[in-house]
């Protein structure tokens, strides 16, 4: 599983122009799922997220984390975040898992989260969607759990 973090001060998503899911300060979570992933990934991947330190304490060091600030947490699904570049001009999506799959431990992982963060927003699955976002810091992080695989258990 990969995500792609970025702590903010707000971020929305929008299908069809229509606003659907919107936070204040916290964690906005492009997630991709991959054709490998099991519910291992899922737990090690939203703990992660809300448990990153990467948020300012008193002396303006980044050493809270999401639960530690009380922040909202967005997540959006994103499979071309498992786009493989490395030939010819269009990526290749072979190792994002196929959609009914992903939907599946998307929804999983939707609300794992929800056990540590109650209020998660999300996009909506297979959509065309709009994200807007403002990146405060600017702080973004890249997860992917197939290279801590041997920390899963």
């Amino acid at each position: 599983m990969r995500a792609v973090v970025q702590r903010v001060s707000r971020a929305e998503v929008a299908v069809g122009g229509i606003p659907i899911a919107g936070i204040k300060m916290g964690i906005l979570a492009l997630v991709g799922i991959s054709r490998q992933d099991t519910e291992k990934d899922l737990l090690w991947t939203a703990k992660k997220i809300v448990e990153l330190r990467i948020f300012d304490d008193a002396q303006g060091k980044l050493n809270l984390s999401l639960q530690d600030v009380g922040g909202q947490l967005l997540v959006v699904s994103q499979f071309t975040l498992y786009g493989d570049c490395r030939k010819g001009r269009r990526p290749s999506y072979i190792e994002a898992a196929r959609p009914p799959e992903a939907e599946k431990l998307y929804g999983k992982f939707i609300d794992i989260a929800r056990g540590y963060i109650p209020g998660v927003q999300t996009g909506q699955f297979q959509a065309m969607m709009e994200v807007s976002l403002a990146n405060s810091g600017p702080v973004t992080l890249i997860i992917d759990s197939s290279l801590s695989r041997n920390q899963l258990d």
